[in-house]
């Protein structure tokens, strides 16, 4: 039987249920990655299962993200975790080494594999045909011990190109496309798989920019094949035993497809305060920009910011526009030094940072107080740059290299430049060496652990009855960074839940954390999409410690809801979306848990007497994984119960 590159992949992997759209499967995984703001946590609970090692093929921990050491807390978290990797079989990548998406794809990513990772933008490594997964810590802490990993078989839709990109349209206009086309939840429950002539005209580096902004779109994942693109890119990176070809089969059968006209786009950017926002460059023409950042997991390989370099020799940035360049990783840094690249951004005015996440999570380079700032980055939420009234555009290399240059925004047609192919040179220097691999016997290494680390805090289990005030009403698209803030002062507490519970809906309502420790505990009331953008579990697991036991929403974000699951938060569904205009914070829902089922809705009550229709697509595992209070509680009691069976 014919099939789509993913089928073929998932089959490969295949636990248990069947490739349905709808159908509950899961997956063996080959690999998993976490970076240090979520990796912490993930690791205290991987400790928490009791195993002497990793049973994946590669487990690697990535440090980019919190890597301001202001005070103790980011040392002795990157401290912990170079003794846990050591300790449990661990690949470690200390800080500064760079971005962990772009060094997995340079490093560890392989075509055909499954690689779940406690971050977002996972699915990067779909560039090189790997079948690449966001999730939260504790599912990737379970994988990490061999568990199967549980999703909805999403659909598979094609994405199929033709033409190749012309002038100055990138890899990053073909992902602001869709996402204009299709808004932030137009790939929930969906992979999107690459194809069509156009696929080989872009090299791995171009399709990873564009399966990283798919976690915008809202999609499970999206992927390319394997093919020549792919082997080239293996071979330059001494990898090139990794490769397999890889496509779907001809007369593969999909859920549903579009098309995309590669010569026909031109140069894009999204507007404040949503990556789908999306408009051409010259439509923002004479917008004056305060500050460009090139950088990010999108867009900081060496093709990305040679092109920046391209167009900035023997140019200036303009005094009024702020330049500030984080390459993804130390071997991009050797490259654009070989090349004598980097003395043409230096000379040019740009501020070189750490090759590591930094402004695209917070860690510094804000922008002035209503400053427009045009970053290459994936998502530009209000206040995620630290500035909360900042105006964040989201752009390609060339077209944030021309706005540094200019110091506003110019209509394309104007733009002149030499640019070169956006290949990589005909030799990369290998950083493996960076790496610090785990040794064969690590039973005897000691795991370091500072005063703001603190064991996760036990839950309890789901009532069979809940009482709950609704403790706050928000609107569509909420984030994870409006649940959880990022920014230096909070990410530097993700290993100590009592006191990163305290900013929990800062940014929304100041008020929230008083009001939900005064109730006990409590209800969100939440609208489309809630939960979309980060993988960050501390945007569950903050509110339950907070007395959080049930969120009601129009509809949930795939990796959210996940977390809210592990957590022991009951996410349900309004059967009825003006039932959320009728529902007010401050009001109290009643609602009987014992009830719950596979398959069946559910009736809420208020204390004023109305009724409240609820469905969900829990599955009867997820059921019982709330009933025990979450995920931990729930793997935790399985053991027992198979080793007094033993």
């Amino acid at each position: 039987m014919s099939q789509t590159l993913t089928h073929k992949i998932l089959a490969q992997h295949l636990v248990s249920g069947e490739l349905r759209p709808g159908s509950d499967i899961a997956l063996t995984i080959d690999q998993t990655l976490t970076q240090d703001a979520t990796g912490t946590m993930a690791y205290l609970q991987w400790e928490a299962m009791g195993l002497p090692r990793v049973r994946t093929q590669l487990s690697v921990s990535y440090v980019d993200h919190n890597t301001l050491q202001m005070g103790f807390r980011n040392p002795d978290d990157h401290r912990y975790l170079r003794t846990v990797a050591a300790r449990y079989g661990i690949v470690f990548s200390p800080p500064g080494t760079g971005i962990c998406h772009q060094l997995h794809l340079e490093n560890f990513a392989k075509p055909g594999t499954t690689l779940i990772g406690s971050d977002s933008h996972t699915p990067t490594a779909g560039g090189m045909g790997a079948l690449a997964m966001g999730a939260g810590g504790l599912s990737v802490a379970l994988a990490m011990a061999g568990e199967p990993y549980p999703l909805t078989m999403p659909k598979v839709c094609r994405v199929w190109l033709t033409g190749q990109l012309t002038g100055f349209a990138s890899a990053k206009d073909v992902i602001l496309h869709l996402l204009g086309r299709l808004t932030v939840k137009g790939g929930v429950g969906v992979i999107f798989e690459y194809a069509g002539p156009g696929v080989a005209t872009l090299t791995v580096p171009e399709r990873a920019t564009i399966t990283n902004m798919g976690a915008e779109l809202g999609a499970t994942t999206s992927i390319f094949p394997s093919d020549e693109q792919t082997l080239a890119f293996l071979r330059l990176m001494g990898r090139e035993a990794d490769f397999i070809p890889l496509a779907a089969d001809p007369d593969a059968i999909y859920d549903d497809e579009i098309h995309v006209d590669l010569s026909t786009l031109v140069p894009l950017a999204a507007a404040p305060h949503m990556p789908d926002k999306v408009v051409p460059v010259a439509h923002l023409h004479g917008l004056r920009v305060d500050q460009v950042a090139v950088g990010s997991c999108t867009n900081s390989s060496y093709a990305d910011l040679k092109a920046v370099a391209e167009i900035l020799a023997g140019q200036r940035v303009v005094p009024t526009t702020d330049l500030l360049i984080a390459p993804g990783s130390k071997a991009v840094l050797k490259m654009l030094s070989h090349a004598g690249l980097l003395d043409v951004l230096l000379d040019a005015g740009a501020r070189l940072l750490e090759c590591a996440c930094g402004p695209c999570i917070g860690m510094g380079g804000s922008p002035a107080s209503g400053g427009v700032s045009v970053r290459t980055f994936n998502r530009n939420f209000e206040g995620r740059s630290g500035t909360q009234d900042a105006q964040v555009y989201l752009a390609s290399p060339i077209t944030a290299a021309f706005c540094a240059r200019d110091g506003r925004f110019t209509d394309p047609a104007t733009w002149t430049a030499d640019l070169t192919p956006p290949r990589l040179p005909a030799r990369v220097p290998s950083i493996r060496h960076l790496f610090l691999f785990p040794p064969e016997d690590s039973g005897s290494v000691r795991i370091e652990r500072g005063p703001n680390i603190v064991p996760l805090p036990p839950f309890d289990p789901l009532p069979e009855r809940l009482t709950l005030p609704i403790l706050l009403k928000t609107g569509d698209n909420i984030t994870t960074d409006h649940i959880m803030p990022a920014g230096a002062a909070i990410t530097a507490l993700r290993s100590n839940i009592p006191a990163i519970s305290e900013h929990v809906f800062a940014r929304v309502d100041a008020e929230f954390v008083a009001r939900a420790k005064a109730a006990g505990q409590g209800c969100i009331l939440g609208g489309e999409n809630y939960g979309q953008g980060s993988s960050r579990e501390h945007a569950a697991l903050a509110p339950r410690y907070l007395g959080v036991r049930l969120v009601i929403a129009k509809s949930f974000a795939r990796i959210h809801k996940a977390n809210l699951i592990n957590f022991g938060i009951l996410p349900l569904t309004l059967a009825q979306p003006e039932d959320y205009d009728r529902l007010t914070q401050g009001e109290t829902i009643c609602l009987d848990t014992a009830a719950l089922a596979p398959n069946t809705g559910i009736t809420a009550t208020t204390t004023a007497g109305a009724t409240v229709a609820l469905t969900h697509d829990l599955t009867g595992q997820e059921i019982a994984i709330l009933r025990a209070g979450g995920l931990l509680n729930w793997v935790n009691a399985k053991k027992q119960s198979e080793d007094s069976c033993a």
